[in-house]
């Protein structure tokens, strides 16, 4: 027992020294998405400023598929050693795991989460041939026409069909999946009264909405956004407790040390906390998070989890 305790507090002492170190070399950065998509430009945005404040090159490594699986399933194989991180979103850690049972990773064994750095809400837009103005007239509408409304998404088991199939399980409400190959070729669709409705991100919907083309009815997070503060929220419309964010955070892989764990959620959260971080963010329609724990971030991570698979398993959403 003696020579174990003497094992553990020297590789804690060691451990200590080596995050004080921390970063002594370049620090591979994983985005398990394709360059110039919204989770990678919110990476390069905020690793640029933790490599000013910490004097050290950090490099966004791309590594897209699967819908994210693929890169995430690289970063967790790496040393915990401070020098990989993924920085990922609610897909791989919080959806990926309910819709493919396979997967090379185990999200909460194989990681140690570090930082909830962001998150960033939808916006529920209808046609404008359709007579609501609000959330409770689109409900009032689909319950007097049964099953005639349709809902576009980005593709099965993304976040845009799950926000979708969420909003119209409380409205207690039946629609027709409408999956398209992202939202952009939606849009066309849903301005010509097509498509009825679309959860879509602010910076993409918002300007058809400025033009006329489509009209927003709510946003999906839980208080209203600084992004579009005249959209109410989903539960102010009546669906309480609805709250729906595509949340970015970063993860070190299973095994690193407290010490570790701790140097880089500092690191991130100042970053984070940097005016020109926020401006660059809001551009791309997402809203720095609070400054948090670790252990917080895992409890959101868990909760949101277990929100997603309750409504893959009610919906039956399956990839296969």
């Amino acid at each position: 027992m003696r020579i174990w305790a003497l094992g553990m507090a020297l590789w804690m002492a060691w451990a200590g020294a080596q995050a004080q170190a921390w970063p002594d070399k370049p620090v591979r950065v994983v985005v398990p998405f394709p360059a110039s998509g919204a989770t990678d430009l919110v990476a390069r945005v905020v690793t640029q400023r933790v490599a000013q404040d910490l004097g050290q090159q950090f490099v966004v490594d791309n590594k897209p598929g699967a819908g994210g699986t693929i890169g995430a399933a690289e970063a967790a194989k790496a040393a915990p050693d401070g020098y990989t991180l993924l920085l990922t979103t609610s897909s791989t850690h919080a959806i990926s795991p309910h819709l493919m049972p396979r997967l090379a990773y185990d999200a909460r064994k194989d990681f140690t989460p570090v930082a909830h750095l962001a998150d960033a809400p939808s916006v529920l837009l209808v046609t404008p041939s359709l007579p609501a103005k609000s959330v409770q007239e689109l409900i009032a509408y689909a319950k007097a026409h049964p099953r005639a409304l349709n809902y576009a998404s980005s593709g099965n088991g993304t976040i845009v069909h799950l926000n979708a199939a969420a909003f119209s399980a409380q409205a207690g409400i039946e629609m027709t999946h409408v999956p398209y190959k992202g939202t952009a070729l939606a849009i066309p669709d849903l301005a010509a009264g097509q498509v009825h409705l679309l959860f879509d991100s602010l910076p993409t919907g918002m300007p058809h909405v400025k033009s006329g083309r489509l009209r927003a009815l709510a946003v999906t997070s839980e208080k209203r956004s600084a992004l579009a503060p005249e959209l109410p929220t989903l539960a102010e419309s009546g669906l309480p407790g609805y709250a729906s964010v595509t949340w970015f955070g970063v993860y070190l892989p299973a095994g690193a040390s407290p010490a570790m764990v701790e140097r880089v959620n500092k690191a991130f959260t100042k970053a984070m906390q940097a005016p020109e971080v926020a401006a660059s963010l809001a551009k791309l329609g997402v809203e720095p998070a609070a400054p948090g724990t670790p252990a917080q971030f895992a409890a959101m991570v868990q909760a949101d989890s277990a929100r997603w698979a309750s409504v893959i398993r009610q919906h039956k959403i399956s990839l296969e």
